[in-house]
C-alpha cells in the first residue's frame, strides 16, 4: 500500500499545486480588478468600428459552413504529420491505407468545389 501512495505522491503534488496556484490568480485578479471601469472600455467594439447592427442578428450559414470545412480539412491533415514521421518504418498497408485516405479526402475536396460550398459571393 506504500509504494501504491508513493507512486501516486508526484499526482497529488502537481494537482495540489494546480489547486493552488489557481486560487492564488483568482484572488490577485479579483484584488487587482478595476470597479469602476470607463464606459468607453465597455463598448461594443468590432474590427476597429463600433458594432453597426444589433450583436445577436443572425450570421449566413456560409459562415458556419467554411468553419466546419476547415475543421474537417484540418483534422484530416492532422493525420498525414504522424504518418508522415514513422513513414520509413512503415508497411504497404499502412501505405495504401493512407493513400485511400488521401482518395477519399481529395474525392470530398472535389466535391465541395464543384457544389460550390467555396465560393463567396
Amino acid at each position: 500500500m506504500e509504494s501504491l501512495l508513493a507512486e501516486y505522491l508526484p499526482i497529488l503534488v502537481f494537482l495540489g499545486l494546480a489547486i493552488g496556484l489557481g486560487l492564488v490568480l483568482l484572488l490577485a485578479a479579483a484584488l487587482a480588478a478595476p470597479r469602476d471601469p470607463d464606459p468607453e472600455k465597455l463598448s461594443a467594439y468590432e474590427c476597429g468600428f463600433n458594432a453597426f447592427d444589433d450583436a445577436r442578428m443572425k450570421f449566413d450559414v456560409r459562415f458556419y459552413l467554411v468553419a466546419i470545412l476547415f475543421i474537417i480539412f484540418d483534422l484530416e491533415i492532422a493525420f498525414l504529420f504522424p504518418w508522415a514521421v514513422a513513414f520509413g518504418a512503415l508497411s504497404d498497408a499502412a501505405f495504401w491505407s493512407m493513400m485511400v485516405f488521401l482518395a477519399v479526402l481529395t474525392v470530398g475536396f472535389a466535391y465541395e468545389w464543384k457544389k460550390g460550398a467555396l465560393e463567396w459571393e
